[in-house]
Parts: C-alpha cells; structure tokens; sequence
C-alpha cells in the first residue's frame, strides 16, 4: 500500500502498524519499512507518532543508509505540527552536510517553502544543484525534482531564468511548459465563467496529473543484478547452471555498465544497480517456490531487491566511488 493512496480507502494507522510488525521481520528491510509507516502516520495526523519512528530510526545502532533523508523528513513533520525551532536546526544541519542524495535537499527546501521561506527555499534548491549538479553533462533522473522545485520558486520570486532553469525546461516532458505551471500570476480559473480560462486551467491540472502519475509509475529504479565476487563464486558453486549468465566476474561487470549504458541510449530514465547476495537469492527462490538455479528467477530478483530500496543509483554522482566495490571514483573506473 503506497502512502499516497487517499485516507477514505485504507486505514493510515493499521497500516503503519503493519508496516512496523513487518520490519521486525525484515531487519535489513527495516529502513525502508519504518519510513513507509511514519509516512502513513503523518498521513492520519499522528505526527507526534511519526516523530518517534524517526527518531528511532536515528538512534538505530546499525546506522542508517539514508541518514540525511530521515532527518530531513523529520524536520519537515516537526514543522508541521509546531516545532519550527527544532525543524530549522535540523534543516540548517543537513544543508551543511552537503548531502550527495538529492531527496534530502529536495525536503528540506519544500519544508521552507511551504511556510513561506522562499528565499531560504530557493538558496537551499541551489546549493543542492551546487553540490549534485556541478559539472554534470546529464542530470540523473533522481535530481529532476530538485531542478523543478528550483524553478517553481525562482518563478514564485520573479528572479530571472538562468542556466539550471534552462535545463529544468528542457526536462519537463510535459506538453505544458514549466513557465507556465509556475506562473505567480496563474489564474485558477475553476470557478470562472470564462469558458477559455476554464479550458486552459483544466490543461494546466491535466498536464501536472500526468507529470504526478508519470513519477509514481516508476518509485523505484529499473535495476541491474550485480553480484560482488565473492558472492558471485559462492552462486556458481552452488548452481552451476547459471554458469552460462555469469562466465567470468570480469565479464559480470563489464556486461552491468554495457546494459545500462544502452538502456540510458534508449531513452531509460531512473536506472540504478542493486547487489545480491546468496542467502537473500535463495531466500527469494524458496519464497516464490522456485529453484536458484533458474536463470529466469535473476531479472526478479533484481526488481524486488529495487522495490526494497537496495537500489544504487546510476551512473553515480560526481565524485562517488564506483559501484563494482573497487574504491575507486567512477569516472576512473567503469564510468571511464
């Protein structure tokens, strides 16, 4: 159950109790679950509630993968429901991590501009943009909303367009452009009894529907299998059939970054790698009541582990290490 279904058709509360009684189950999974069900909760107004699973989150001794983004959801539900001193010491601290992941910053800044900061909205989409987007020929899928709500407020400020907004145009498929999604002097004609005004408002709602509808067809990235090469000897040692995917580690590699390559060239947005291991694989086998040795299992594999949030998302940000576990910057290693 996705957390933006509508309150009338499923139990927000229930479900985040699900969602908890799950993650006890999945302890590897627990990240993901636990910010599922702090957003149900936020969704059937016990903030206080989602509070505690964030902060249980942030005091988990395992660490977290997404640290910056739990903090960041925290701050913008604090916000929400009167801690402003607390949200904005938190937001003043992820902008100064400088996180590499742009859902963070994406947050913080709608927090800020949902409460009439726009000026402090707009810095913080900047220096997100600064930070992730500085010498980068294409920006990653994952970055598109943080260009978007840049533009949104520049627009909102009446600051002129410049090189990211340019770009923030040339992303948005929608046959309505973006300067005239985030006109400041937008009529919202639904009551007029203009008939054009009406028609052109509808266009406007219809196109930012299937912008909204376009981003949750796909949640997660489509993914590739990478197996590192310890887990990939111990795979064919136990299931030799699979010898004919995988004939080399060497060669596992190379045919990761060729697949996504093309994949990119055909157009492919939101792409990333996910890495298996063996007892997840066969823990995944016995669950759909399939052999490991079955070659068509590996694709699924993959999705589901993408559907967990176990997905890396390609190509890396600049100056990330690469994702073949070498050590070294992608842009020396396979993003050579």
């Amino acid at each position: 159950m996705r957390p933006d279904t509508p309150a009338e058709n499923v139990d927000h509360t229930a479900e985040a109790a699900r969602l908890e009684r799950t993650a006890g189950l999945y302890p590897e999974d627990a990240e993901a679950l636990l910010l599922q069900a702090a957003a149900h909760l936020e969704l059937a107004g016990d903030r206080a509630a989602a509070s505690t699973l964030y902060d249980r989150l942030l005091s988990s001794a395992d660490g977290l993968e997404n640290p910056y983004l739990v903090r960041a959801l925290k701050a913008s539900n604090l916000w929400e429901y009167g801690h402003e001193a607390e949200a904005r010491a938190i937001i003043d601290g992820v902008r100064a991590a400088s996180p590499r992941d742009p859902a963070p910053w994406v947050i913080v800044a709608e927090a800020l501009e949902s409460h009439d900061e726009l000026e402090a909205a707009q810095e913080t989409f900047t220096e997100g943009a600064r930070v992730l987007l500085t010498d980068v020929d294409e920006p990653p899928y994952s970055t598109h909303p943080l260009l978007f709500g840049r533009h949104r407020v520049r627009r909102m400020l009446g600051v002129a367009h410049d090189e990211w907004d340019t770009v923030a145009d040339l992303l948005h498929s929608s046959p309505v452009s973006l300067d005239e999604l985030h006109d400041p002097k937008r009529v919202w004609s639904l009551g007029s009894d203009n008939p054009a005004e009406l028609a052109a408002e509808i266009s406007r709602l219809r196109a930012e529907l299937g912008t909204f509808r376009e981003a949750l067809s796909r949640p997660f990235p489509v993914a590739v299998l990478h197996w590192p090469a310890g887990e990939l000897a111990e795979l064919m040692a136990a299931y030799p059939s699979l010898a004919a995917e995988y004939p080399s580690h060497e060669e596992h590699l190379t045919t990761i970054e060729g697949s996504l390559r093309e994949l990119a060239a055909s157009g492919t947005a939101n792409l990333g790698i996910v890495t298996g291991t063996v007892p997840s694989y066969e823990a995944f086998a016995a669950s759909e009541g399939a052999s490991p040795g079955e070659a068509e299992l590996l694709p699924q594999y993959a999705t589901t582990l993408a559907a967990r949030g176990r997905a890396v998302e390609w190509p890396p940000q600049r100056g990330v290490v690469c994702w073949c576990g070498s050590g070294r910057g992608y842009e020396g290693c396979h993003g050579a």
